[in-house]
């Protein structure tokens, strides 16, 4: 390759390179570019560490059968927005009656219900926080838990309930088991 190839080359690459679109990293000096192109060329290494790290296509999965990935989403059931806001109020708002109540019988320091910016948080005190809200675009209604982790829920016109799709636990019944679990108290949520 002759000199004015090389240079040629180096210019393009630069410019690839320097553009802040289109660099996968901060941006290469050119006498920087140009040390690596020469010790590339030397030594057999490539000059774009990036490049072998970085695939454009996408391999299969290969989920094992018995997977416990999310199920498929019916969008012939994805409610209106209207509908979702009706349905997930009224259960967020009765949900926060009957755990204030569920306060009174269980004696625990700490235990507090909250309701603000359509955030429903339970503490527990020392035994954790639970924290519900609704997610819109999604419609859904987010919990996350001090024992199961972070959960979405789906409204599920069958059931008339609240239903995690990747396991098939019922809102209610889910919270129903870790209160009583954590707080040695039975629940009725439902």
């Amino acid at each position: 390759m002759t000199m004015a190839s090389r240079l040629t080359l180096l210019r393009r690459i630069s410019k690839l390179l320097l553009s802040p679109s289109l660099s996968p990293s901060p941006p290469l000096r050119s006498s920087r570019l140009l040390f690596l192109l020469r010790n590339a060329s030397r030594t057999n290494v490539s000059p774009w560490p990036f490049a072998s790290s970085r695939s454009f296509c996408s391999d299969p999965l290969n989920l094992p059968q018995d997977s416990h990935g999310p199920a498929p989403i019916d969008y012939r059931s994805v409610l209106p927005e209207d509908e979702f806001h009706r349905i997930a109020n009224s259960t967020i708002h009765d949900l926060q009656e009957k755990l204030e109540e569920y306060g009174d019988i269980v004696d625990m320091d700490g235990f507090d219900v909250d309701y603000g910016n359509e955030v429903l948080t339970l503490k527990l005190g020392a035994l954790g926080t639970y924290v519900m809200n609704k997610q819109t675009p999604n419609r859904q209604i987010w919990l996350s838990s001090p024992i199961s982790g972070p959960s979405r829920f789906d409204w599920d016109h069958d059931t008339q309930a609240w239903v995690y799709r990747r396991t098939k636990a019922n809102l209610f019944k889910l919270l129903e088991s870790e209160l009583e679990q954590l707080c040695g108290e039975p629940v009725n949520l439902s």
